[in-house]
């Protein structure tokens, strides 16, 4: 005979408010939920920015955390569940600033991580834990928080909405199909990002190839800066769009690109999720854990190297999720490791 299939909750409160590929990652498990229990009521209590991102998600109510408000920001978000009530709360974020907004939500069960995946006394907000996994990516993990609920996360699904302007706004950008390539060169951490240099040589490459270039980035003074530099050494001028797009519009110009050349950042899980190829630069951080989910055959995985060089040992025998930033780490990448990764995806598209 078989078995029952779970009683759907009545209303889940998901809480993952950061980052852009994290709240990316929590796409799938909102889709999972959706298709089994179509009547669920779901509340997703996300950061600012990333609710411009993924806050016309279908059937999801959104409460938007605002970080940089403080303990004002904390106050709106109980305010506007005060009187409420889910059956569940999937608490996928461990950082202390989380587990204490955490405490003005009510709901009967409170699913967070494992010990191991614990910190900052998430273990005191929770009641219920999601199972004990190690070597899992991050998405995997996330899409885990269903499980104490009877559901299994057994595909993975996006379709994050694009609106038509943002499409307009791309393929003016882009116009035509010439093979094209998109160069994000920052990340939030600085000790995971490239020399500009290095990215120059390989879009200059590139463009030699035949292929159209094109920087993106956000406005933020740093991005910016990264920009120039990376500009400032180019022989072959690239498109600028730093600073120019939206989450929506960069959506838009990944869908339009063959190829998205980043470090471990948000817009790899971005590109991913409309299903760009993405040559991503590991070394800092684990490709397994953190890099582009459905394909990392473009990436650069320079991660074990960095674990022996920086950490005394392989890769194998650290903690998973252990980051390796260090000063320097990145370096261990090399414009010859790029191209190839470079020319194995344009052969494998027949682009060349």
């Amino acid at each position: 005979m078989a078995p029952n299939p779970p009683t759907a909750a009545a209303s889940i409160c998901l809480l993952r408010t950061s980052a852009i590929g994290d709240v990316t990652h929590v796409v799938p498990l909102v889709r999972t939920m959706q298709q089994a229990w179509p009547q669920t009521s779901l509340t997703w209590i996300v950061g600012r920015l990333e609710r411009k991102l993924v806050g016309d998600l279908p059937d999801v109510e959104f409460v938007t955390f605002d970080k940089a408000a403080g303990w004002a920001g904390m106050r709106a978000v109980h305010a506007a569940l005060r009187g409420r009530r889910f059956d569940a709360l999937l608490h996928m974020q461990v950082a202390m600033r989380s587990n204490l907004l955490s405490l003005g939500i009510k709901a009967d069960r409170r699913i967070g991580y494992d010990r191991a995946r614990a910190k900052d006394l998430h273990g005191l907000v929770i009641n219920e834990r999601i199972p004990a996994r190690s070597g899992e990516h991050v998405l995997d993990a996330i899409g885990s928080f269903c499980e104490p609920l009877g559901l299994k996360q057994t595909s993975v699904r996006w379709d994050i909405p694009i609106p038509d302007e943002a499409h307009a706004w791309a393929a003016e950008q882009l116009p035509g199909d010439t093979p094209t390539l998109l160069v994000s060169p920052t990340s939030s951490h600085a000790l995971r990002n490239w020399r500009p240099e290095r990215y120059a040589a390989v879009m200059d490459h590139v463009a030699a190839r035949g292929w159209r270039v094109a920087l993106v980035g956000g406005p933020s003074a740093f991005e910016r800066a990264m920009a120039d530099a990376v500009l400032a050494a180019c022989q072959s001028p690239p498109l600028d769009l730093t600073g120019k797009d939206t989450l929506k519009k960069l959506l838009a110009l990944l869908e339009r690109a063959q190829l998205l050349l980043t470090p471990d950042s948000g817009p790899m899980h971005m590109a991913n999720a409309v299903g760009t190829r993405v040559l991503g630069l590991h070394a800092a951080s684990n490709p397994h854990r953190s890099g582009p989910y459905s394909d990392r055959r473009w990436c650069v995985d320079k991660y074990d190297e960095a674990a022996r060089r920086f950490l005394g040992k392989p890769a194998g025998e650290l903690a998973w999720g252990t980051k390796i930033e260090k000063l320097g780490v990145m370096d261990l990448i090399g414009v010859d490791d790029v191209v190839e990764r470079y020319e194995a995806a344009a052969h494998d598209m027949r682009l060349l």
